[in-house]
């Protein structure tokens, strides 16, 4: 149905990228307001506070969306009080990315399932008004585009983009 979409995406050259942060989120739904503020003080040091609410509204359906449907098992809702021995390898990773004119929010799971079913429920009558299920249509309203593609080598899992044009 859907094969990986990298049409948009800025080469993977290190040498032009101006600015890149990543940050590890834990398997728990507050990594989402974890990786709002992380984009708010990556975009912050980058001199784009404006681009914010929707990169952040995009970011957070990203990871919102890699773990609810990315990962094995159900997220945890917070942190246990008792949980040992420290924080387990995290189970998704946001990665800003600046160029000149662009700005690239990736987000990486686990998961080697594309973004389809999960991602993209039916458009239908019944479920346009519904909380859930509209993740990557909003990514598709608020970034210039967005993709996907799958991890090679040692890394297992899937890479989900989304592309925002800066002004010059």
């Amino acid at each position: 149905m859907l094969e990986p979409l990298r049409q948009g995406l800025p080469p993977v050259d290190p040498t032009a990228v101006s600015g890149s942060a990543s940050c590890s989120l834990p398997a728990r739904f507050e990594a989402v307001r974890g990786a709002r503020t992380f984009t708010r003080s990556t975009l912050a040091q980058w001199g784009l506070d404006e681009r914010f609410d929707d990169v952040a509204l995009v970011v957070s359906e990203l990871v919102t969306n890699a773990l609810r449907h990315a990962l094995p098992g159900d997220p945890r809702p917070s942190a246990g009080a008792g949980s040992g021995s420290g924080e387990a390898e995290a189970a998704v990773r946001l990665h800003l990315m600046r160029w000149s004119s662009r700005l690239v929010c990736a987000v990486r799971d686990p998961s080697e399932d594309r973004p389809g079913g999960a991602f993209e429920p039916e458009h239908t009558e019944e479920n346009c008004a519904l909380e859930s299920g509209r993740g990557l249509f909003l990514v598709d309203a608020y970034s210039d585009s967005w993709g996907w593609h799958p991890l090679a080598g040692r890394l297992t899992g899937k890479v989900v983009w989304a592309l925002f044009m800066l002004p010059e």
